[in-house]
């Protein structure tokens, strides 16, 4: 392998595809990246690997020779971020070892060799066959806002592992997250609108129709793999389109240059319409930056291991007040204005909890609607998102 290209694009690429490389490998060979040079497409390939995660990301190159190599990932990355911007220059001869190689890095600044493996030792991603599975035309602006409303909200503890996972449904031409970890819960609907001109647009209606076919389609995905995902859409046009495959129990994310496949949750996803009280008898309209603001400030003071805050709803003063008091830190207030429907109460909330639910919704105000104080808490936004946070509170103690 010899090829030619810029540090900015290495380093980009190599950090993507580096996240699906596990920190402790099951197998010595799922410590490395696998890197490909192909001299027809002009390319690089990354590809990184867990045998359930798997990143495949690839970037224009001078390719004079074709070649590939097995890297370990953490010296590669280091040496990689540390180089100035400049053109990078790899390549690989045999080693002294058997079934080994090295690659040779140079720069501008200085000159570096790295062993590695053979390519035939790395494992190879899933494939799925096209005409078998189940394929998806799914909006980059609608995953994107589907995923930052939710995916935080799943839960982290593999004992519950159909809970790690978010939920998505498709209701063409809706699309529709769930998360949760028992404690809270997020949903939000989205609309995965096929535009008059997309980067699939030759088979435009073909995608249409294939949508319309998969219409009460739904699947749980990794919480974990979405997080990946979600960077990767980050690094692209909002109004491009993604091309989601499923066969079986393997998932295929396709946006063209960069792939990502993981494995579906198995089981039944429970039925979170039933948490939603279907009424409230106190409503209150607040800022939510303004909300957000006030309560990281006053979580400074809050009691490391409980990490609660009171919220006082005052309608006659037609403010919240939010504090929070530690025997061994101290205590801290602060005050709100807000439109308040209903009569005075107190409420405790986890502060994570509340925190990132706010911070998953992107209107300027948020409404929040209660009942009692032990019983179950909705967020919305106040604008065209729909979206719906549920929040357990917890119990106040003296």
């Amino acid at each position: 392998m010899k090829i030619s290209c810029s540090q900015k694009d290495l380093k980009t690429n190599l950090s993507l595809a580096s996240r699906a490389v596990p920190s402790n490998p099951t197998h010595p060979i799922l410590a490395n990246l696998l890197m490909i040079a192909d001299a027809q497409l002009g390319q690089v390939k990354i590809i990184g690997f867990d045998m359930t995660l798997g990143i495949h990301t690839s970037f224009a190159a001078k390719v004079e020779e074709e070649g590939s190599i097995a890297i370990p990932v953490k010296i590669f990355n280091e040496i990689i971020s540390k180089l100035p911007e400049s053109e990078i220059h790899l390549s690989t001869s045999e080693s002294t070892e058997e079934e080994n190689l090295t690659l040779t890095i140079s720069s501008t600044s200085g000159h570096f060799e790295i062993r590695g493996l053979v390519a035939e030792e790395f494992p190879s991603l899933p494939e799925i066959s096209g005409d078998k599975a189940k394929t998806l035309i799914l909006s980059v602006s609608a995953l994107i806002e589907g995923l930052k409303g939710t995916v935080f909200a799943a839960s982290i503890e593999d004992s519950k592992q159909i809970l790690t996972g978010v939920h998505v449904r498709l209701n063409n031409p809706n699309l529709e997250f769930a998360a949760t970890d028992s404690h809270r819960l997020a949903i939000i609907k989205t609309e995965n609108e096929m535009g008059e001109k997309d980067s699939f647009d030759e088979n435009n209606d073909e995608n249409n129709d294939n949508n319309k076919k998969l219409k009460n389609f739904q699947v749980t995905i990794p919480a974990r793999a979405l997080r990946e995902l979600e960077k990767m859409l980050l690094m692209v046009e909002k109004t491009e389109y993604l091309k989601f495959y499923l066969q079986g129990n393997q998932m295929i994310f396709d946006l063209g240059d960069r792939r990502l496949t993981t494995l579906k949750l198995e089981g039944t996803y429970p039925d979170y319409y039933k948490l939603i009280p279907k009424s409230f008898s106190r409503k209150v309209t607040v800022e939510r930056k303004r909300l957000i603001n006030s309560l990281e400030l006053v979580a400074v003071l809050a009691d490391p291991k409980k990490n609660i805050v009171k919220l006082t709803i005052d309608d006659e003063k037609e403010e919240i007040f939010l504090s929070v008091d530690s025997r061994d830190i101290g205590n801290a207030q602060q005050s709100i204005p807000a439109e308040i429907t209903g009569e005075y109460m107190e409420i405790g909330f986890n502060i994570k909890y509340l925190r990132e639910g706010l911070k998953g919704i992107s209107s300027n105000d948020v409404t929040i609607n209660l009942n009692q104080p032990l019983q179950a808490v909705i967020l919305n936004p106040i604008g065209e998102t729909n979206m719906t946070y549920l929040l357990m509170p917890v119990q106040l103690r003296d």
